[in-house]
């Protein structure tokens, strides 16, 4: 190569799934891990919140009561109220609130110092949080229409003689493989993409900074640093949407287990 394109022969190593094991105490499947800790950290921040926001609640509020107030208007007005209905929304506003900041607060962890870790891309706590759900709406459907009743709707209104044969299978198949499957990999892999990505641009970044020899591979840098704060900023939204995303799912769910029709 010329002067310009040379490299030391230290070989980048592209960060990988590794990356996303970090043990604090112990290994293995019961090691106390970095997302752990992130989430138990959020769990007393979000409390901690909620508690300093509505201890002294005001006609005319603050900034943090008016904060509070505006997120949970959003999931009570346009998540709760609008799918779930205006008779049986109430009594899901705490779930759905409780899930929402969560998730948030956990993706955002990806981007705010020093934590910069999304909690969310470790597979297992979208799991957890789409068993709550599943479970969730599963026991309202039998519980408003009995198990016969609850595995009679799931069949469509208009489907009968040999097509039941098909496409009830399908709907089984749906309401008790893809909804969670697929409720629980949308919210892991955008967290685990984006941060893997995010990775790759700055720890890219810094090496070929550091251990790139000549101008083009200092400029390669600075744009691998410029292309990690773009992706930043990018990373917030799709943090937000994949929390809003995930938190509308479940009140979906929840108002067709309730729905008199399917």
């Amino acid at each position: 190569m010329g002067p310009l394109l040379a490299v030391r022969t230290d070989e980048f190593v592209a960060p990988d799934v590794s990356d996303f094991w970090q043990p604090i105490i112990g290994d293995g499947p019961w090691a106390i891990t970095r997302a752990c800790l992130l989430f138990t950290l959020s769990a007393v921040i979000i409390a901690w919140w909620l508690l300093a926001a509505t201890r002294r609640m005001t006609v005319v509020p603050g900034r943090m009561q008016y904060f509070t107030e505006t997120v949970y208007g959003l999931v009570r007005n346009s998540l709760a109220r609008d799918l779930i209905g205006s008779h049986d929304f109430l009594r899901f506003v705490p779930f759905l609130f409780t899930m929402f900041v969560l998730i948030l607060l956990n993706n955002f962890f990806g981007v705010i110092p020093p934590f910069l870790f999304p909690t969310m891309s470790r597979i297992g706590f979208p799991v957890a949080l789409t068993l709550y759900v599943f479970v969730l709406y599963h026991y309202l459907g039998i519980r408003k229409r009995g198990v016969g009743g609850y595995f009679k709707s799931l069949l469509p209104a208009g489907v009968t003689g040999p097509l039941v044969l098909f496409i009830y299978p399908l709907e089984l198949i749906t309401y008790f493989f893809t909804r969670p499957v697929t409720l629980a990999l949308r919210l892991f892999g955008n967290m685990f993409a984006g941060h893997l990505l995010l990775l790759l641009f700055i720890t890219g970044g810094e090496y070929l900074v550091v251990e790139g020899e000549g101008f083009l591979m200092k400029i390669a840098g600075g744009f691998s640093y410029l292309m990690a704060f773009v992706m930043t900023v990018f990373e917030v939204l799709v943090q937000f949407l994949q929390a809003y995303i995930f938190t509308l799912l479940a009140a979906l769910y929840i108002a067709g287990a309730l729905a008199d029709d399917h």
